[in-house]
């Protein structure tokens, strides 16, 4: 499933292909969110052709309460549902119900929760988010697993974890049951938890590797903590996790985030931010970060990013983008989405080919300096 075709000399680094039925993928990889069958604003040839996106994700959650299982069930999967012909990686769900709070309630069992469109209750357990995940289609699912809010006192996530470690033990033995449910090869990919101690982390880690999948994530992170925290973490937990298997660190996360992600280990990558930001007016480019409801691009006519990817977004001046942002028209948040989707996808292509030749670190430790700045 996974090949790593080259290491960084300097760091963690490496550049691989993660092989699926829907296609293969280079790593490291960045993946636009697409929680309910799209990614907000953009059309999936816009994904496929102009972004040039290899992978994207849907969430269990949201797709289960709606359009519903049954739905994607007859459409033949969510990929033929919503006309996406590349691979696809499905989130449990889990981090969307256990930040319901109130609405929620844990057990042994599984998680009990009431959905945020209706107030109706359901029941989520690691079988039921399997068979699921199963029928969405996903190239990759997320094994259930409880992501504990941060801070948290080291008690709580000690039974956070172990909730986590026994649900993933059933979750196991129902995908191996389920092995021929779909028409083509779906990998499970556990989980590790454990907040921000380095003890329970290697807890995890250890019960995440002993399970031996086809790949790996570190959940719970880019939740608050101190950036610091996450990439020691990180390091932790990746000198446990197996090196012949890709890793994936979810919900991140900025573009320094990710680079320093990458320079620890990191193939796979996902986060919202490049399309909620943008929707607000934020913009990543290779020189800094943008805002720009700023009154000083009022009559800048100068190209949003001349080093954007983009067809889409590179026919537009920075007046014209902060013109529709503060008009509130949906033209706006498209284009800036475009543009945010198609950077965070050229720079981990950029960090792919910087590894490849061998002076990543060089390179990563200089973008850092740009990405860093505030234009």
């Amino acid at each position: 499933m996974f090949t790593i075709e080259s290491r960084d000399p300097e760091s963690k680094a490496r550049a691989g292909i993660l092989k699926t039925a829907h296609g293969d993928v280079p790593t490291p990889v960045f993946m636009p969110v697409g929680t309910a069958g799209t990614v907000k604003g953009l059309l999936q040839k816009d994904l496929a052709e102009d972004i040039d996106a290899k992978i994207i994700l849907g969430n269990t959650y949201h797709l289960y309460l709606r359009p519903g299982i049954e739905i994607l069930k007859a459409a033949g999967g969510l990929q033929k549902f919503m006309s996406w012909n590349r691979p696809m990686l499905t989130d449990s769900g889990g981090f969307q119900v256990f930040s319901l709070a109130g609405n929620r309630k844990l057990t042994d069992e599984g998680a009990v929760f009431k959905s945020h469109i209706d107030g109706s209750k359901h029941v989520f357990t690691p079988e039921s988010t399997v068979d699921i995940q199963r029928i969405i289609g996903a190239d990759i699912m997320m094994a259930f697993d409880e992501c504990a809010p941060w801070p948290a006192d080291c008690r709580y996530v000690k039974k956070s974890i172990e909730l986590t470690h026994r649900w993933l033990d059933r979750a196991v033995v129902r995908y191996k049951e389920t092995g021929n449910a779909c028409a083509w090869e779906q990998y499970l990919f556990p989980i590790v938890q454990g907040g921000t101690y380095d003890s329970l982390r290697k807890e995890s880690a250890e019960k995440i590797a002993s399970k031996e999948m086809a790949g790996n994530a570190i959940g719970g992170l880019s939740v608050g903590e101190p950036a610091e925290d996450m990439y020691r973490i990180i390091e932790v937990v990746n000198e446990i996790l197996p090196g012949d298997k890709p890793r994936y660190l979810m919900g991140v996360g900025t573009p320094v985030n990710i680079l320093e992600g990458i320079d620890r280990g990191i193939d796979m990558f996902d986060c919202v931010m490049p399309t909620r930001n943008g929707r607000n007016g934020m913009l990543f480019t290779g020189e800094g970060t943008i805002n720009i409801r700023n009154r000083k691009w009022i009559d800048d006519f100068s190209p949003i990013d001349p080093a954007c990817p983009s067809i889409v977004s590179q026919g537009y001046s920075k007046a014209y983008l902060r013109h529709l942002i503060m008009a509130g028209e949906n033209l706006g948040a498209q284009i800036a989405s475009i543009h945010n989707l198609a950077f965070y996808i050229k720079l981990v292509k950029e960090a792919r080919e910087k590894i490849k030749l061998g002076i990543f670190r060089q390179w990563k430790d200089s973008m850092i300096k740009k990405l860093s700045q505030r234009l």
